[in-house]
């Protein structure tokens, strides 16, 4: 059943069930406050997603500057490809990079649903991540064919001019069984299978869907290996493939087995561990090309949350959490010299060209990972000393402090965010009048004349946009031309997201300090092998009557897997899935296709009902 997310209330409350859900209290002895206001930087961080919008826009868009455009691309290659995103500051969808951006939107939501729903932003960034995956479903037109791209770098760049005005070739590109590319097959695949489980709660149905093209493009991907751009020329002078597609196979692998919990995935990461690089390459940036940092934490969590029961991985998933943490303690400069450098103000610096995206990738790490291990009350144990969750997390505040506007030049990055911001990007349609504005065609060498080369400042402000960034040593100079450090894109953008989430629930420099755990875990909760957590993500009038659509999560904080649950439901009224219901009265057990509940993982039910909520509490379990 389809939630209409749009309605979804700001209002999140916790369920207190009797003797099953613990409110943990940070107590600090002195408290400093963020001056950051990290949910307006979301805010502004999903308006840029709405400004790069290809295609039919919605009425009820918040960028009202934007129109419709690219309305018949790919029509002259017998396919509809009209949607998608524009890749940066010129009108190319760029499948990879586009794909990846999916990815970590998608990623963010796994990990910081409940704040974004806390911040009542839940519903726009699936609505970010469906306008992705609404395309790439679309561009999946054989279970062996995947068009990848639409529209040429190279006739693009010689024309400067709004989307809606666009005069280029809109030429399409397409990976097939004899052009293949595992690069941007396998990226496609697990951006569709992190949405899979972003939606799962809200759109089982469109779950459903996205699963079944991410399974058959990891399929397309590993059966006809190769490099992405070997057969799309016209993709390599823009986004090479520089670490091959190893990763993204692995990458793809470990996203289906997050959405999906199918032994086969975990299986195949462990298996191709080291032939592929997942359990050798340890790195110091995380990108649209480079993904073996966001792999190896990724397959961190699963050695998190399930610990012995994933005895038959564990050894690999171990070498796979050391690479995580080469290149975390590296961010950290913790690494024995084996540091990413820093500019003099504080930045992490990867790239002369658009190093805020290495920023965003390396703080999303660093925020996932420190909740990773406060969870587990653990530590991470750098070459140059221990650091503890909550030090983490400092550190990747000050990465985002740093781009909104604590910095040597103190100026935000992010366009739109404070008073002092960049004015000149790197951005076709921020820095030509809106059609709304003037209706005239503006041409290719128009575009040049009138607006790229203008000193003044953009018409048209691109909030949320994430430029290049500084250089080296914290030098801006706010020119359009200076496409390096002025441009924004997709991929830098997108991790920003979930970050924002996390800080805006803690906007206070208070994480609680968490020492190891001793030997032997217990519950967290006083008892109770369940953490609850309610939500209400739909409300709606019928007949005069309120009706609310609820989502309970219940996580295992017990320490072990469980492996028989009996719950008491009481005062429900409206249908219930994700429990059985037994022949005793109000008493439920797991679904019939769940058998065990892993320490670390989540139960979600979902009921519908008018009133109160229902009260849910654990009657009797057992574990293995």
């Amino acid at each position: 059943m389809a939630a209409t997310m749009n309605k979804m209330p700001a209002t999140t409350f916790l369920l207190i069930a009797a003797a099953s859900l613990v409110l943990l209290l940070a107590a600090a002895a002195s408290v400093e406050a963020s001056p950051f206001d990290y949910a307006g930087a979301l805010d502004k961080c999903l308006l840029f997603f709405e400004a790069q919008r290809s295609g039919k826009l919605p009425a009820d868009r918040l960028v009202r500057w934007r129109g419709d455009s690219a309305l018949t691309d790919g029509f002259s290659q017998g396919v509809d490809l009209v949607g998608g995103y524009y890749d940066s500051g010129d009108h190319v969808k760029f499948g990879l990079p586009m794909a990846y951006a999916v990815t970590m939107l998608s990623w963010g939501v796994v990990e910081f649903e409940k704040e974004m729903v806390d911040g009542n932003k839940l519903h726009r960034v699936l609505d970010a991540i469906r306008w992705g995956t609404n395309y790439f479903v679309k561009a999946h037109t054989q279970h062996n064919a995947l068009w990848v791209q639409v529209g040429d770098g190279d006739s693009d760049h010689l024309c400067w001019e709004r989307a809606e005005d666009m005069s280029t070739p809109r030429t399409a590109f397409k990976i097939d069984i004899n052009n293949p590319g595992s690069e941007v097959a396998g990226e496609t695949a697990a951006a569709l299978a992190a949405a899979v489980k972003a939606f799962k709660p809200y759109d089982r149905m469109y779950s459903d869907l996205l699963l079944l093209h991410a399974k058959q493009l990891f399929t397309f991907a590993d059966t006809f290996r190769g490099k992405y751009d070997d057969s799309l020329q016209s993709a390599k002078k823009f986004y090479p493939s520089a670490s091959g597609y190893q990763d993204e196979l692995l990458w793809a692998a470990a996203w289906l087995y997050e959405a999906t919990g199918d032994e086969q995935y975990l299986h195949y990461v462990s298996q191709n561990a080291e032939a592929f690089g997942g359990t050798g390459w340890a790195v110091t940036e995380f990108s649209w090309d480079n993904k073996y940092a966001g792999l190896q934490v990724l397959l961190s969590k699963v050695l998190f949350e399930q610990g012995g029961s994933a005895a038959g991985y564990a050894d690999t998933l171990k070498q796979y959490q050391a690479k995580a943490e080469f290149f975390l303690c590296a961010c950290l400069q913790k690494n024995n010299g084996h540091n990413v450098k820093m500019t003099p103000g504080g930045l992490l610096y990867v790239s002369d060209w658009s190093n805020m995206q290495y920023v965003s990738s390396s703080a999303f790490l660093l925020t996932v990972y420190a909740d990773y291990l406060a969870e587990s009350r653990g530590t991470l144990r750098c070459p140059d000393g221990e650091v503890k969750p909550a030090e983490i997390l400092r550190f990747a505040r000050s990465q985002v402090d740093y781009v909104l506007g604590k910095n040597p030049k103190g100026m935000s990055y992010m366009v739109g965010y404070g008073s002092y911001y960049p004015t000149h990007v790197h951005h076709r349609g921020a820095s030509i009048p809106s059609i709304y504005a003037m209706n005239a065609t503006v041409g290719c060498m128009e575009g040049f004349d009138k607006y790229y080369n203008s000193k003044n400042a953009d018409p048209n402000v691109l909030h949320g946009a994430l430029v290049g960034g500084p250089d080296a040593n914290d030098g801006y100079d706010d020119d359009r031309c200076n496409y390096q450090h002025a441009e924004p894109t997709l991929a830098g953008n997108a991790p920003m997201s979930g970050v924002f989430a996390r800080l805006a629930a803690s906007p206070a420099d208070n994480t609680p300090e968490y020492t190891p755990a001793p030997n032997g875990p217990s519950p967290s909760n006083g008892g109770s092998p369940l953490e609850f957590v309610h939500t209400v993500t739909n409300t709606w009038k019928t007949n005069g009557v309120d009706y609310y659509r609820h989502v309970v999560t219940a996580k295992n904080t017990c320490g072990h897997a469980i492996t028989y649950l009996k719950l008491q439901i009481k005062e429900l009224s409206g249908e219930i899935y994700g429990v059985s219901r037994t022949n005793a009265k109000d008493m439920y057990e797991f679904p019939s296709w769940m058998t065990r509940l892993d320490a670390g993982a989540q139960l979600t039910i979902v009921y519908i009902q008018g009133g109160p909520a229902a009260k849910i509490a654990v009657v009797e379990y057992k574990t293995a």
